[in-house]
């Protein structure tokens, strides 16, 4: 079976579902597959809390009309634009609502292949049909890129994991684990493992660890007008500097490609949410400054040699190793895209150049989400990203579409 589509989008979280509903509002044909949220739902550990305020963790539809604000007042969740955090059970139910009441269309098979074809492209689905579409847009998120430091990857995956194959944690109550890592993901898993009863540990380079700040330093209304205009609020953090990211990514795509690259590589660096720093830094043992020279596996425990700050020698012998330990975008990661789409991207840094428009160095094959971030700004690593990019890109193929069915003279 073949079929055609002008427009297929390829992932289902925040930004696929929001360009998905503002291409409906717009009337543009589009098919778009994957499991909604299905990274958030399987992916995320079950009892986390988002790092985003409220009001920065929207999905977008077109005329504001389906906010988490809404949801939750709706469902009779308590809610605050900022200082109370978003549970992820309440935003998987949100993005689930938004995509029965914005995406009627989804279609939940899973992309196999995407391949260049005289029409554009060739969509292979899970089950073998084959969909031609004029253009594709790839808006995947980060579940493609888990990276393992070196000194951990040879390690058998019974007794070594990444943090994002746990949705579930509580296989792991009362065993002896560590966690390596010290951003969001590592602080988040160790606050739960520890409510869990897990004889947990935390192994960081970092000598100290970072927390976001605590609301009631940012809250708009406890602050005074100057304070506001000094250091004012934006969807990814306070000050100026974020105000511009988060707010203007066109502007931040004129910028030099080496300075663009620089500012996203250090830009919210790793970081634990404000809400658990208090339960990770007087709960679990921290192994702070602590290099891992040498992981082996001794017969169904691991032997950890941690080389400290002060040059003294530890030995850890956990059950079992999870690794918070981040992502590593690589666009060649990307399994579904052929090997000749591979080969013929542009690519700074592991992710594609883009235009404008989000339009990779292939004429019709576009990139939203975190694989943008490089060109557009560190907002485009967050869910608020979504809402600039879905417009933006509903606007370019709009007008492509006008174009394509104006007359020729």
């Amino acid at each position: 079976m073949n079929s055609y589509s002008p427009v297929v989008i390829v992932g289902c979280g925040p930004y696929g579902l929001s360009l998905a509903a503002h291409l409906r509002a717009r009337g543009i044909e589009f098919r778009i597959f994957g499991k909604p949220m299905d990274f958030w739902k399987r992916q995320m550990p079950r009892g986390m809390y988002l790092k985003s305020d409220g009001f920065a963790s929207d999905l977008y539809a077109p005329n504001d009309g389906f906010t988490l604000k809404h949801f939750c007042a709706k469902q009779g969740i308590a809610y605050a634009d900022i200082g109370i955090p978003v549970g992820l059970e309440t935003f998987v139910s949100y993005g689930l609502a938004f995509k029965d009441a914005m995406v009627t269309e989804l279609d939940e098979r899973h992309v196999a292949s995407i391949a260049r074809d005289p029409r554009g492209f060739s969509v292979t689905l899970e089950d073998g049909e084959v969909v031609t579409a004029g253009r594709v847009v790839v808006a995947v998120g980060i579940s493609y890129f888990p990276y393992v430091p070196p000194a951990l990857a040879g390690l058998p995956s019974e007794l070594l994991t990444h943090s994002s194959e746990h949705h579930d944690l509580t296989c792991f109550r009362s065993r002896d684990v560590v966690v390596v890592g010290g951003g969001s993901s590592a602080t988040d898993i160790t606050a739960l493992l520890y409510d869990l009863g897990a004889n947990v540990q935390m192994i960081a380079r970092r000598d100290k660890l970072n927390f976001n700040e605590e609301p009631d330093s940012i809250r708009e209304f406890s602050r005074s007008t100057w304070q506001q205009i000094r250091k004012p609020m934006s969807g990814i953090g306070p000050g100026w500097r974020y105000k511009l990211y988060g707010d203007a990514p066109w502007l931040f795509r004129q910028l030099p490609r080496t300075l663009r690259h620089r500012v996203v590589r250090r830009s919210h660096g790793p970081a634990g949410a404000w809400f658990i720093r208090k339960k990770v830094e007087n709960g679990p043992r921290l192994l702070l400054g602590s290099i891992l020279e040498r992981a082996e596996r001794q017969g169904d425990r691991i032997r950890l040699e941690l080389r400290a700050a002060d040059g003294a020698r530890l030995k850890v012998e956990p059950q079992h190793i999870i690794a918070a330990t981040g992502y590593k975008l690589d666009v060649q990661r990307l399994p579904f895209l052929s090997q000749e789409i591979r080969a013929r991207l542009k690519t700074a840094a592991g992710t594609p150049v883009l235009s404008r428009e989000f339009q990779a160095s292939i004429p019709g094959l576009y990139f939203l989400g975190t694989l943008s971030a490089n060109c557009f700004g560190p907002v485009m690593r967050f869910a608020f990203g979504a809402g600039y990019a879905a417009r933006r890109l509903t606007q370019a193929l709009g007008q492509q579409r006008t174009l394509a069915h104006q007359p020729a003279h």
